[in-house]
């Protein structure tokens, strides 16, 4: 491989890795009731899911690194964290930055926070041909989708009250704010009961595929596949196909198999 070749490539995977970020950012922002600017980025705030990591949270990065170096650029991020999130019980600072994520993470876990890595995956294999079993996935209405993501959920945290339970499946509803094109997916089992769903998002010629939940006993059996699969055909004619999967469980492997790659890493850091 020529020396010029790598650099298309390295040059076109740094693209599109600040593509998927600034979609993401753009998403997070246009969803929030409440945006407000911090230390090399900005928070999203939701009153009435104070509970929820994902609607309360500080957002960093990419940018350059700061002037006067990670210790205190951590410092300013953990006061902004115990300022805009005073009234929540948790911390969440995520920064989609490798190497700023990197240098911010010894004083982060000095001060509590536990730290998850996450891969922004990008799809660059190509379709399967033929028809796909089980069925291809089917478009779910937002009033079909909320008593599938209650049952999941009730399947997921068993003790808790219904009241939280709520909180949790309503939150589904904000993001039909975040892009120009939300919809909410899911593939049946051959008893009629929805095996695997997942979200897409779609704007400005970037898709992203979200939320993908099979439930524990439905694995194995080739829902997500074939739900991904048609996930991938709904979405053919975007620039850029992208996920974020955690890089320390699984579906990362999953995912790669069905031909998407890494373009990068964020770093997310919680205390809770």
């Amino acid at each position: 491989m020529s020396a010029d070749l790598t650099l298309d490539r390295a040059a076109s995977a740094a693209g599109d890795l600040a593509r998927a970020v600034g979609f993401q950012h753009a998403f997070a922002r246009r969803k929030a009731p409440r945006v407000v600017a911090v230390p090399g980025g900005f928070a999203v705030l939701d009153d009435r899911f104070p509970g929820s990591y994902d609607d309360n949270k500080l957002i960093v990065g990419p940018g350059p690194e700061p002037s006067d170096g990670a210790p205190e650029a951590a410092d300013r991020l953990l006061r902004a964290a115990d300022e805009v999130l005073a009234e929540r019980e948790h911390r969440l600072v995520c920064v989609d930055d490798d190497r700023l994520g990197t240098a911010l993470a010894p004083a982060f876990a000095a001060a509590g926070y536990e730290q998850e890595n996450n891969l922004i995956m990008a799809f660059r294999g190509s379709l399967p041909p033929g028809p796909l079993s089980p069925p291809a996935a089917e478009r779910l209405s937002l009033a079909e989708l909320l008593p599938v993501v209650r049952r999941d959920w009730r399947a997921t945290l068993p003790q808790a009250p219904e009241e939280v339970l709520d909180r949790l499946t309503r939150r589904v509803e904000v993001r039909l704010r975040g892009a120009d094109e939300v919809s909410f997916w899911g593939v049946r089992a051959p008893d009629g009961e929805i095996a695997a769903r997942a979200d897409l998002y779609v704007h400005g010629g970037v898709a992203q595929i979200e939320s993908v939940f099979t439930g524990e006993r439905r694995r194995g059996k080739g829902h997500a596949r074939a739900l991904m699969s048609a996930l991938l055909a709904q979405a053919a004619e975007a620039e850029l196909v992208f996920l974020v999967a955690d890089a320390a469980d699984w579906p990362k492997d999953f995912y790669a198999k069905l031909g998407f790659v890494e373009l990068g890493r964020t770093h997310a850091f919680l205390r809770a």
